[in-house]
């Protein structure tokens, strides 16, 4: 990139869309249902997949589709995002990577079509064209089988239990097509399209100074020292929150910001991580900010149905600033979580 460049800004926002959009060959960028894998081999094995804090199957969050331009190895790129949604913990977090040549084995050379598909049902493809069948409940790697109907697969045992409660106790051996019939399990997320504009050339900033002139204006009674005074006292905590506030003022709806190699804008002062804190990609490349999950994805979500409860304030994910190659396999990359403090 050249000194001195600007990199725009992404403004992500969620939309119903139908479901043929948002399966893999449309390369979508998505929240919630089933992941819409990019290769489709070699995907994140079900330990990757665990959390690291109480090792239960995480829940797919969101996809982000982030082609590099002038990079053949990158002409596909989907960034895959998962949280733990099992209480108490409700805290692991682990992101991937992959990234796929414009000519692959899994897609066709040209475009995907606009057009929908006649197979545009809502079926959950539980087969991918490797061969990799996946879990029932989750859609990620299952590797486990139902021993009697031999048709059912699972990630883990966690996943296998929650199946045969809801459902899959009565139906084992009554369906061929088994393996397309899917309970709501209540597992995963609600599913959006994420559709994405360019930020507002009008800054924040700039909005904020007019409000402030407007304020200042009609307090002419107010001596400027004690203006100067108030302002001085404005801790840095306030002052990060309200430069938050007014950086999503003018698309409040957001719940994703993308700008490869910028600054993540922060919620709070409290747990900003320092260049150390971001470890290197075992490529030996340092990482980079690529883009950042906003908290009003959490009324989305519904995610304390059932009792189940996820939160965050922010959650930034940095990835290889080389965006290493490694085939069609998946690479994890690294996701900082900070949350809300109590801000006046």
């Amino acid at each position: 990139m050249a000194a001195g460049t600007v990199v725009p800004v992404e403004l992500g926002f969620a939309e119903e869309a139908p479901a043929w959009r948002l399966r893999s060959e449309q390369f979508p960028s998505k929240v919630g249902g089933r992941p819409a894998w990019l290769g489709l081999s070699e995907l994140p094995a079900p330990g990757a997949l665990a959390c690291a804090r109480c090792g239960r199957p995480l829940a797919f969050l969101l996809q982000v589709y982030a082609p590099l331009p002038g990079r053949d190895d990158a002409f596909h790129r989907t960034l895959f995002l998962f949280c733990c949604r099992e209480p108490p913990c409700c805290a692991g977090l682990r992101v991937f990577r992959n990234q796929l040549p414009r000519k692959n084995e899994f897609y066709p050379y040209e475009p995907p079509s606009e057009m929908v598909a006649s197979d545009s049902g809502e079926n959950a493809c539980l087969q991918l064209k490797s061969g990799a069948h996946l879990c029932r409940v989750c859609g990620c790697l299952g590797p486990k089988m139902c021993s009697k109907c031999k048709q059912a697969h699972y990630c883990s045992k966690e996943h296998q239990t929650l199946d045969w409660r809801l459902g899959h106790k009565q139906a084992c051996t009554q369906s061929d097509h088994l393996d397309q019939t899917v309970p709501d399990h209540n597992f995963l997320f609600p599913e959006f399209e994420i559709i994405t504009e360019a930020e507002d050339e009008i800054t924040p900033e700039a909005v904020e100074m007019e409000d402030y002139s407007e304020i200042t204006g009609s307090m002419g009674r107010i001596l400027e020292e004690e203006l100067d005074s108030m302002a001085k006292h404005e801790s840095r905590e306030d002052h990060i929150f309200q430069k938050f506030k007014s950086k999503i003022a003018l698309e409040p709806e957001q719940i994703l910001r993308y700008g490869r190699g910028i600054k993540p804008i922060w919620i709070s002062g409290e747990n900003i991580p320092q260049e150390k804190d971001i470890p290197d990609c075992p490529c030996g490349a340092k990482r980079i900010f690529e883009f950042q999950v906003m908290p009003q994805l959490l009324n989305y979500l519904k995610a304390d149905r059932l009792g189940r409860s996820v939160d965050w304030g922010i959650l930034a994910v940095f990835t290889c600033a080389e965006s290493c190659s490694l085939g069609t396999g998946y690479t994890e990359e690294f996701v900082w979580k900070q949350d809300v403090t109590d801000t006046p």
